[in-house]
């Protein structure tokens, strides 16, 4: 019975029907012009097909060398310029085909290729090409081809390196008490900071190529033995069903996987700090790295998880509780404050006290708009300036929002377009808003509060209440990969609800999410509760 329960809980999407492909798909074709054939064992066939697919490109640099003596054999080095180690390449591939072959009559080039393989070369990862289709997205990728004359096969090897931003700060997500490394665009800078921070051979990663035309690397990541295998495997079908030219960014991933698309709630949750990656991949939570993006992906998500930050477990549990409350606390401000001073102006003024709406209502005696489009002025007002301290320069676009709003909103009041009161609710709105940690949720909450305001406008708090009811119901309705995305509350996990609204102290949360993780669910061992010494061990 308890079986079928959870089975019944744990029901993953209709949506996406292509099977799971078991290799990485294969995604050349006229899109990309990569041509369909194998290589030619003629050296100077098999440049010129690279010349004429690449359109001659002045940053794929082809090198020239000859190899040996009596007779010398042709050979060629294939490297895209700013995607690779000039210096590896320089070193230990031209320099030492160069000095391994000197003074040497080597006739049969089976036997060269086959040494330049497993003797001459000292890089890690070399691999043997015979088609077109592996050899450029190798190239393009900024590995360094070996082309000789008279074979119709290719050496790829490692040399990737190029200009490529620091590890750097977290800009978006900053945390006083903890690391302050995030990640980059580098898919390999990323995973290596995860693998740092997870030193165990548990922790498995699955590559595979997005993109038409981008041949996007992507990363899935997660820890055998504590990631849900359904989830896993429903993970890797939604990757290989995309179809697409281009990926750019973890938000075009999120767009094709994501189980709800009309919906405003983020289902997804994306991250720049390893630290939060590591902690839900500890939950049984995959990661999604993508090449070319310093955000990653994981899921499955749930709703009270965007309303969690690494701070809460670096410090004291009875000071996360509070913060935690705090956040939930102008989660709703943001929501519904507009919408609340619209309904008591306008249906409800006997609950207020009477001093406080006789103030208010003298305010808006010289105003000539109702509650609703004096609200919706500006509410549309701060949109604005928001937007545009977001666009502007750094140097001058916080200064801009911050001026224009102190300008604009004295401006409105002195006109008498906007009363003090709506001034006042706004700004805390605003603030209010900012002080959500994820920006997903925030800009969520802005879209609905223009919703609860009309709706406030048109029956009072009965519209804020029906709102509130439409809301939930929705956000109950969601999946986030099958897992229901209000869990721990809807369905109630008791065992779960210690770090949700609350956070237990560590030596506490003893089991993961269960929904999350079905297989290794114990976390902290019994007995961990910190004592003090007693007299025994003092002496």
């Amino acid at each position: 019975m308890a079986k079928a329960k959870w089975s019944k809980l744990f029901k993953l999407t209709n949506k996406h029907k292509k099977p799971i492909s078991p290799k990485t798909k294969d995604t050349s074709g006229e899109a990309n012009n990569i041509p369909k054939k194998y290589l030619d064992k003629q050296l100077g066939i098999n440049i010129q097909t690279l010349q004429q697919t690449t359109g001659n490109s002045d940053d794929i640099v082809i090198r020239k060398i000859e190899l040996g003596i009596n007779p010398s054999i042709k050979a060629a080095v294939i490297v895209t310029d700013g995607l690779v180690d000039d210096q590896l390449v320089s070193e230990f591939i031209i320099t030492t085909l160069l000095e391994e072959t000197k003074n040497k009559e080597i006739i049969p080039v089976e036997s060269l290729f086959d040494r330049i393989e497993k003797k001459f070369l000292t890089i890690a990862n070399v691999s043997s090409i015979y088609a077109w289709d592996e050899l450029f997205p190798s190239l393009l990728a900024g590995e360094a081809i070996i082309l000789i004359d008279g074979l119709a096969k290719a050496l790829s090897t490692s040399t990737r390196g190029g200009e490529k931003r620091s590890i750097t700060e977290p800009t978006t997500e900053l945390s006083i008490r903890g690391p302050k490394d995030s990640f980059t665009e580098s898919i390999r800078t990323n995973t290596s900071l995860i693998r740092r921070r997870i030193n165990n051979p548990n922790l498995w990663l699955h590559s595979m190529k997005i993109g038409k035309v981008t041949q996007t690397d992507i990363a899935i990541m997660y820890i055998n033995g504590i990631a849900n295998d359904k989830i896993v495997e429903e993970v890797k079908r939604r990757l290989n069903s995309i179809e697409v030219d281009e990926i750019l960014e973890t938000g075009y991933i999120e767009q094709f996987i994501e189980d709800e698309t009309f919906t405003t709630f983020p289902t997804i949750y994306h991250t720049e700090r390893p630290d939060v990656v590591a902690s839900n991949l500890m939950e049984g939570k995959i990661a999604i790295v993508v090449d070319g993006t310093p955000f990653v992906l994981t899921v499955p998500a749930l709703f009270i998880e965007f309303f969690q930050v690494p701070d809460d477990y670096y410090s004291r549990f009875d000071i996360s509780i509070a913060i935690r409350f705090l956040r939930v606390l102008v989660f709703f401000i943001s929501l519904i404050a507009p919408a609340t001073y619209i309904a008591v102006t306008t249906f409800h003024q006997e609950m207020v006290p009477t001093q406080l709406i006789i103030a208010i209502a003298a305010q808006r005696e010289a105003v000539p708009f109702p509650a609703f489009v004096e609200a919706m002025l500006m509410e549309i007002t701060f949109e604005i300036l928001r937007e545009a301290g977001v666009r502007l320069p750094r140097s001058i676009g916080q200064a801009v929002s911050i001026v224009g709003a102190l300008v604009i909103g004295q401006a409105a009041v002195d006109a008498g377009i906007v009363s003090p009161a709506m001034v006042i609710v706004v700004s805390i709105t605003a603030i209010a808003s900012f002080a959500t940690p994820s920006f997903a949720m925030a800009i969520s909450v802005r879209i609905i509060r223009f919703s609860l305001m009309f709706l406030a406008a048109f029956m009072g708090f009965y519209g804020i209440i029906f709102g509130l009811m439409i809301m939930t119901l929705h956000l109950c309705s969601l999946r986030s990969f099958g897992i229901p995305y209000m869990a721990p509350f809807a369905p109630i996990m008791a065992k779960n609800l210690g770090d949700s609204l609350i956070r237990l102290p560590l030596w506490k949360l003893k089991t993961r999410p269960k929904l999350i993780s079905q297989k290794n669910i114990t976390r902290t061992a019994d007995n961990q509760k910190p004592t003090p010494p007693t007299e025994e061990n003092n002496s």
